[in-house]
């Protein structure tokens, strides 16, 4: 049928409309004819780029930073930030953004929460917003019809989120001199069946019917079936490893007292990671409740002098108010010492993958909500040594070859180190997780007397390592393309 539809060339969509025939039968035929030599297969690849949601309300609306600008400038050039944000009309989502691209592009600053321009007359529109417009008044645009310079501008809105770029592809079929001929010749059209069917071998009809051959090799139509999300296959495969590797895992709440989050290990009451630009602090209820009397008085001693550990302590008066906080936890090792005040008894070997979150601005490299997989060896003769061998271990069975561990500095663990790996699509070193020996200062009010092996890290940077994302957003961005293309099983 493809082959008395074609008259010279025409695309695989002509055809298909022409002949009445599905897509996907136009494209098996095509394959068919293309290796018996009665047609040619001519295919042109470019690639699109469209505004996604976010990048059309910004194209009617403007830039979170642009506003953020306007609203300055009406204000007379310097305002809080809460000020700033509420002249401008900002959502709370678009703040972060308004606030880091205002300082990126050097037109303001950010002091003591208040906003401050470096401008005093509104710059004129930049080429990403100019692209932006483009892109918004046409609905898309060809990408090798920009030139290199508005290329690097469409990477950039690519990073934000705000444009997505796909493949096109334009398949069109024409007919060889074999094909000529034959078709001059004329064509005898006969009945085929894809199926052999009960009914056919009872009534003898197979006899008269030709069955249609297939090339299994020959791609077949896409097919998008329900699948786990690619983060979810790879925190199960968190799991599995460290499973295989003798571990039991646990959890805990995502609500702790700093008591736990803090203080439990032997970080200060004044440290800047406890203040509300860091640590996302309860409204209501504000506070908690406190462990023992006893583990308290013995954090509170090492606190303040450092009790029966050998060190000198923080020197300051420890405040169980302070401590009473409530937190979303800022690392899971928070359940990993509350682990350890009810188990005290080597050999322990337990892990937890689970949500964190810290009050960081949104970016490709950083979220306010991740994972962590976190982790704790617990025996008597346990070293340094150990806890690097069984990283490597681990980051081994992830296909993770080029792995290297870099002293670094923890306030809770000593001697401390940093896992980093080679990302060979960035060419360059990536943290994987921090790792080391618990202090004496953490132990002592535990009632732990032998070493403690902890390690803690982003569970996201191993997920844009084994997906090949340099934008961390992608794996919470629900793009159905995207999710469509990556594989079930890696």
């Amino acid at each position: 049928m493809v082959l008395r539809t074609l008259n010279g060339r025409a695309s695989i969509e002509d055809i298909a409309e022409k002949g009445g025939l599905a897509h996907a039968a136009v494209m098996r035929a095509a394959l068919t004819l293309s290796e018996r030599g009665l047609v040619k297969v001519h295919e042109r690849r470019w690639k699109v780029a469209a505004l996604s949601e976010e990048g059309e309300y910004y194209a009617q609306y403007g830039l979170p930073e642009r506003r953020l600008l306007r609203a300055l400038l009406r204000l007379g050039g310097e305002a809080g930030v809460d000020e700033a944000v509420k002249e401008a009309d900002l959502e709370a989502e678009m703040v972060p953004i308004a606030l880091g691209w205002l300082k990126k592009k050097n037109w303001g600053a950010i002091r003591d929460k208040k906003c401050t321009l470096n401008v005093e007359v509104e710059p004129p529109l930049g080429e990403d917003e100019k692209l932006l417009a483009t892109v918004f008044e046409k609905r898309s645009v060809k990408v090798e019809d920009l030139g290199e310079n508005l290329k690097k501008v469409l990477e950039t809105l690519r990073k934000r989120n705000l444009v997505e770029i796909e493949e096109k592809v334009y398949r069109e079929l024409e007919l060889t001199e074999e094909g000529w001929r034959l078709a001059k010749k004329g064509l005898e059209v006969a009945e085929e069946v894809t199926q052999l069917t009960p009914e056919l071998i009872v009534s003898g009809r197979w006899r008269n019917v030709k069955l249609t051959k297939f090339d299994v090799t020959a791609p077949g139509p896409a097919v998008h079936p329900g699948k786990t999300h690619p983060l979810q296959q790879i925190i199960q495969r968190v799991r599995e490893i460290f499973l295989e590797m003798g571990f039991t895992e646990i959890r805990g709440p995502l609500v702790e007292t700093a008591f736990w989050n803090f203080d439990a290990l032997f970080q200060p009451q004044d440290h800047p990671a406890r203040e509300m630009m860091d640590t996302f602090y309860l409204a209501n209820p504000q506070t908690g409740r406190l462990p023992s009397k006893r583990l308290v008085d013995a954090v509170a001693k090492t606190h303040e002098g450092g009790w029966i550990t050998g060190s000198k302590g923080w020197g300051y008066k420890w405040s169980p108010e302070e401590a009473k906080k409530l937190v979303l936890r800022t690392h899971t090792t928070a359940e990993t010492i509350k682990y350890l005040a009810t188990h005290k008894k080597p050999p322990i070997k337990v892990f937890s993958v689970d949500r964190v979150y810290r009050n960081e601005q949104v970016t490709y490299r950083h979220l306010a909500e991740f994972h962590q997989i976190e982790g704790i060896i617990v025996d008597k003769k346990a070293t340094l040594r150990d806890l690097m061998g069984t990283l490597k271990m681990f980051y081994t069975k992830f296909g993770i070859e080029k792995i290297e561990f870099w002293p670094s500095y923890f306030p809770y663990t000593e001697p401390s180190a940093q896992a980093v790996a080679y990302h060979p699509k960035l060419k360059r070193w990536v943290e994987l997780c921090g790792m080391g020996m618990f202090r004496p200062e953490v132990l002592a009010p535990m009632g732990i007397k032998c070493p403690v092996l902890a390690w803690g890290g982003g569970l996201e940077r191993l997920a844009m390592i084994e997906l090949g994302l340099d934008d961390i957003r992608m794996l919470y961005a629900n793009k159905i393309g995207w999710l469509r293309r990556t594989p079930l099983c890696r």
